[in-house]
Order: structure tokens, then C-alpha cells, then sequence
């Protein structure tokens, strides 16, 4: 699918991955569309890339279909949809002082991460499959973003871990589920990447996390992850897949 000219939904586009990716589909032509809780930040980069800000929690239903048709007003019915929103957790099962981990600390991770993308993807799919199908076959295009913590999970991230390994876990059975409606699912799982959240650590945490990574040893940038996103969108016969793109990094118990 050619980007120029489309309408595209991206959560959690106004910071980090999300920001990158926006900016990224709006530099290629595309009518870009941000969701994101953060309502100050939304419209910052909406009006930076002539898009539209469409506030919203992707965990509520009526919220998020609110913000598509918002979209829908502004740019006309998407066709593609970049899943970027998602929040990171650190809990031990067991507590320092003994306790079990709070349940609700992981049943909030898995709700935004897992649950909140299925939210969004569901609605936009229900409203993209009654588009036109384009001149190469296909309707529209959506993607998950993962995590290698999917696959190499840390000491304390079970709930981070879980969440994006659903999202790996839910890949496959979309596309199989969307083929026929000429949907295409993709999932990227980053590694390290140099987003706000990250350089808010000390610096030589940065530069030894860096160095975990077998080549090229920095952090993964934004713009690559970007880079990835909207060829997922053009390569045609990219469908039903999860892409690792983290360096060769696997990931140290700890």
C-alpha cells in the first residue's frame, strides 16, 4: 500500500516511538491522525505535522471510537493503524518485605499494552473492512508493537513481558483472521531505543545498556523504528509476522 494520500491512526503518537512514527508517515504523504492521552502533546505534533490531535484512552471503547471518527471527519476512513501506545512495569512477584507483587500493577500493564491494542484494532478494523478495496488488493494495514521483553523477558517485568508477548501471541491469528477482509497485521518487537523514557536515565546507564548490544552497540533510534513501521505498509507481502529490531540484543536475565 502506497502511504501519500492515506489516513492513518497512530496511539500513543505524541512522544517517542509513536511521535517518530507519525512524523514519519506524515513526511511520506500520509493524513496522520494522533491518539494519545496526553492531549497537550497530541496537538503539539498534530499541528507540527498538519495532522489532527484525537485524545483518547485506548482501554475505553466509547473513547476510542469517539477519536476514530474524529479522524474520520478530518482525513476520511483509515487505512492504516500504528499501534505504538503502551506503558513499561518493574514488580517483583515477591515483595522486599515479603508481600506478593500488587495484582492490580498487572492487570493495569496488560489491560493498556494487550487489551488496549485489541480495543483499537478491532474498531479500526470493523471500519476499514467496509472500505473499497485498492488497486493491489488490499484495504488496509495495521500494526502491534512488542517488545524483545516478549521473548527475553527481565527479573521483574512479568507483566511487561506478558503484555507484549500477547501482542506476538495475537499477530497470526489477526492476519489469518483479517485476510479476508484484505487486512494486513504486522508486529515489531524494539529493543533499546533512545526514547524520552530512556534519557531519563542516569547516562552511564545508557551508554552500559548501549553496550549490551551486539552491533551496532547504541541505542536503537526512533527514526529507525519509524523507518520499519511505514515499510510494513508499503511491502505488500509483509503479513502475519513479528520483526525483532534490536541489534542482535538478547536480552540478560537482569
Amino acid at each position: 500500500m502506497q502511504i501519500q494520500g492515506q489516513a492513518a491512526l497512530v496511539t500513543g503518537g505524541a512522544s517517542g516511538l509513536g511521535e517518530a512514527t507519525a512524523r514519519a508517515l506524515a513526511a511520506q504523504g500520509a493524513k496522520v491522525a494522533v491518539l494519545d492521552r496526553n492531549a497537550e502533546l497530541a496537538e503539539k505534533v498534530a499541528s507540527e505535522i498538519g495532522g489532527v490531535a484525537c485524545p483518547c484512552d485506548i482501554t475505553d471503547a466509547a473513547s476510542v471510537q469517539a477519536a476514530i471518527d474524529k479522524a474520520a471527519a478530518a482525513h476520511g476512513p483509515a487505512r492504516i493503524l500504528m499501534n505504538v501506545a503502551g506503558i513499561g512495569s518493574a514488580k517483583r512477584v515477591v515483595q522486599r518485605d515479603g508481600s506478593a507483587a500488587p495484582l492490580e500493577d498487572f492487570v493495569r500493564v496488560v489491560n493498556i499494552n494487550l487489551i488496549g491494542t485489541y480495543n483499537v484494532s478491532r474498531l479500526f478494523a470493523a471500519a476499514c473492512s467496509k472500505l473499497n478495496v485498492l488497486d493491489n488488493g488490499e484495504r488496509g494495514v495495521m500494526m502491534f508493537t512488542a517488545s524483545v521483553a516478549a521473548f527475553d523477558g527481565q527479573v521483574g517485568q512479568q507483566a511487561y513481558s506478558a503484555s507484549k508477548a500477547g501482542l506476538a501471541g495475537m499477530t497470526l491469528p489477526m492476519a489469518r483472521d483479517l485476510a479476508q477482509h484484505a487486512i494486513r497485521v504486522c508486529t515489531v518487537a524494539p529493543g533499546l531505543f533512545a526514547t524520552p523514557l530512556m534519557k531519563e536515565l542516569p547516562e552511564a546507564v545508557q551508554q552500559s545498556l548501549a553496550a549490551s548490544i551486539p552491533f551496532p552497540p547504541r541505542l536503537g533510534k526512533p527514526e529507525e523504528f519509524a523507518e520499519l513501521a511505514c515499510h510494513i505498509v508499503t511491502n505488500g507481502h509483509l503479513n502475519g509476522e513479528v520483526i525483532r529490531l534490536d541489534g542482535a540484543l538478547r536480552m540478560a536475565p537482569r
